[in-house]
């Protein structure tokens, strides 16, 4: 008996295929591939174009994009604003459109944020080399500029014959919607075989569901951890991203309201607990908050759930300093949980919450623990509200004044997301996060001009959404161009765009370690050939404006006020353009070190002075053994 077949070109079955594809978790499902997001070159405009063309907006909605690194960002976006649990594809031409995948694909890995990425490649045939845009390699005839991709792609696979496809897919697929493996995923295509027609078998085309497990803790790992937290006097919680990605929010409340238990939040994390709540103490390490970080220096057990440990979390192996520290670690991925020498709960992060929960049922922490931590929390709101507050509504706001206006206009359901320079620090300290989809930080990668088209797909995740994408200058000019695509696709995004003529964030850390702010100001050059001159005469109002969008210039925290207001009120893409006082920040010290090597020989003053602070600092790093 004949199977059944139907005679598709590759592109054409792919596109078909990844339409029919589900994840389900908890009973509900979800599409796995809700959508593609695409630029066309040569190197697949008749491939995959042709094919996304004749299936159609029902099959496979397409999105058009203005770079190819941006519309991964946005597919990253809409990844984990859904938990992980729905992706996007990203198709490029060959050449620089998919070397341009790259960025966006270590930040999709690095974050663990599920992508396909599929870019043209070359004739597989061969018959036409080299191609407009091949490189040409004098001993290795098989490689492409798409093997830049494997490094940061967690599956790779090049689809050299029709057939390979139905393998390789179905890998893809199971990778994308597994939470211990997931990231960026690439199919690397040949111009050639993707035009080329196979008789695909029927079942290829058939609805295929992909289960997200929720796998428990082992009953050994979970009865040793219980015994280390009942014996613990000063434990911790270091809730990362993976609470999230789980759902486990509900599940670390009841843990911690059962427990007492304390909880900071690396970046990924934040949001975990809302911000009112009496056991979340905010964010930890470099960028965290002073009572997190003292809570840390003294802790006797450190439970990181969901965390990778990252430096900034850690403030470089310096953050927790007590001698009997030990460190239990939740993840669904034994290579995190084995960090720093851990006990380990290899499962999932609200199964192993809520298991914890159970085993711990009569335990709490001692009532002057609670009392310590909970006054550390009322002093630290103190420190917010003077950050936040304005004693003058005319005077021109500083950055944190600005959080704080933005912090009175948003609801529990806004979305504000942000990536690199000075405001993530801001914002892991001061931020009150009041849901758990609110805190939107890509730091893991810390990508300048992720936040534009990140705001894009979390819009298209969640039609309705108040989204708020706060920027620098120094990371608008990186990618602005999405804006033209949240222009065409009538998507309300809120740019918060802030002058501030340079990196500041790289500009305050080249103070501290002797390169006396070398190379970060957008200024004219001076007469001693150093960029010290009059702030560039650019408008980046006026640039945003151009691009489409409704933009609202303030002066004033009033007028800033007034116009985030106004902005959220909008239903069409607008842009709150604001300079901000840099002569007076007002945002609180550092509670943490952060490595980053000094010159260890200088002739400039400032840079032997860094570096006697370097050793001072260094001296109390630990390897946790």
């Amino acid at each position: 008996m004949s199977t059944p077949t139907r005679r598709l070109t590759v592109a054409q079955a792919l596109v078909r295929f990844l339409s029919v594809q589900y994840s389900e978790r908890d009973g509900v499902r979800h599409r796995l591939i809700a959508g593609t997001w695409g630029i066309f070159g040569h190197g697949n405009v008749a491939g995959l174009g042709q094919a996304l063309l004749e299936a159609g907006e029902d099959v496979m909605p397409f999105h058009q994009g203005r770079n190819e690194q941006s519309m991964v960002h946005a597919a990253v976006g809409h990844a984990r604003h859904l938990d992980r649990l729905s992706a996007q594809a990203v198709t490029t031409s060959i050449g620089p459109g998919a070397t341009n995948l790259v960025t966006g694909a270590a930040l999709a890995t690095i974050n663990r944020i599920p992508v396909l990425l599929l870019p043209g490649d070359y004739f597989a045939t061969r018959t036409a080399a080299p191609l407009l845009q091949q490189l040409e390699h004098p001993t290795e005839a098989d490689l492409s500029v798409n093997d830049t991709l494997r490094p940061v792609s967690r599956w790779f696979d090049r689809v050299t014959r029709p057939e390979a496809l139905i393998p390789s897919a179905l890998n893809a697929m199971r990778i994308l919607a597994d939470p211990a493996e997931t990231g960026a995923v690439t199919l690397a295509l040949p111009q050639d075989v993707q035009a080329e027609a196979y008789d695909w078998p029927e079942e290829f085309f058939a609805d295929r569901v992909w289960r997200v497990r929720r796998p428990a803790p082992d009953p050994v790992e979970l009865a040793e951890a219980v015994r280390a937290v009942r014996s613990a006097a000063r434990p911790l919680i270091v809730a990362g991203g993976g609470i999230h990605h789980s759902k486990a929010e509900e599940a670390l409340k009841a843990l911690v309201d059962a427990t007492g238990i304390p909880v900071a939040s690396t970046q990924a994390g934040k949001g975990s607990l809302r911000h009112d709540h009496p056991g979340d103490l905010g964010g930890i390490g470099h960028t965290g908050t002073s009572v997190s970080d003292d809570l840390a220096r003294t802790a006797d057990l450190v439970i990181g759930v969901g965390t990778r440990y990252t430096d900034f979390t850690t403030a470089s192996g310096t953050l927790f300093l007590d001698p009997g520290v030990r460190f239990l670690n939740l993840n669904i991925t034994g290579f995190d949980a084995h960090k720093l020498s851990a006990r380990t709960l290899v499962c999932d992060a609200r199964a192993g919450l809520t298991a914890l929960t159970e085993a711990l049922s009569g335990h709490r922490v001692d009532p002057a623990y609670e009392s310590e931590y909970r006054s550390g929390r009322e002093r630290w709101e103190r420190v917010v509200d003077a950050a936040f507050g304005a004693a003058d509504e005319n005077a021109v706001p500083t950055q944190t004044q600005l959080l704080g206006a933005l912090d009175a206009v948003v609801g529990d359901e806004d979305v504000v997301i942000n990536a690199a320079g000075s405001l993530p620090g801001d914002l892991h300290k001061l931020w009150r996060a009041r849901g758990p989809r609110q805190y939107h930080l890509e730091y893991g990668y810390s990508c300048m001009g992720y936040e534009i088209p990140a705001a894009i797909g979390v819009q298209q995740a969640s039609p309705g959404t108040p989204v708020w994408a706060l920027v620098g200058d120094g990371t608008y000019l990186m990618m602005p161009t999405e804006i033209v695509t949240a222009v065409q696709e009538g998507l309300p995004i809120n740019l918060v765009l802030i002058q501030n003529h340079g990196y500041a964030s790289i500009g305050g850390l080249s103070e501290t370690v002797g390169a006396e702010r070398f190379g970060t100001a957008y200024r004219y050059r001076s007469a001693d050939g150093t960029f010290s001159g009059t702030p560039l005469p650019v408008d980046l109002a006026a640039n945003a404006a151009s691009l489409g969008m409704d933009v609202l210039r303030a002066k004033t925290v009033r007028e800033l006020r007034e116009a985030l207001a106004a902005a959220r009120a909008s239903d069409r893409p607008t842009c709150v353009y604001v300079e901000t006082d840099t002569a007076n920040p007002a945002a609180p010290p550092t509670e943490a070190w952060w490595d980053v090597p000094v010159a260890e020989t200088a002739s400039r003053e400032a840079a032997v002075r860094a570096r006697g602070e370097y050793d001072r600092q260094v001296a109390d790093r630990r390897r946790h053994l």
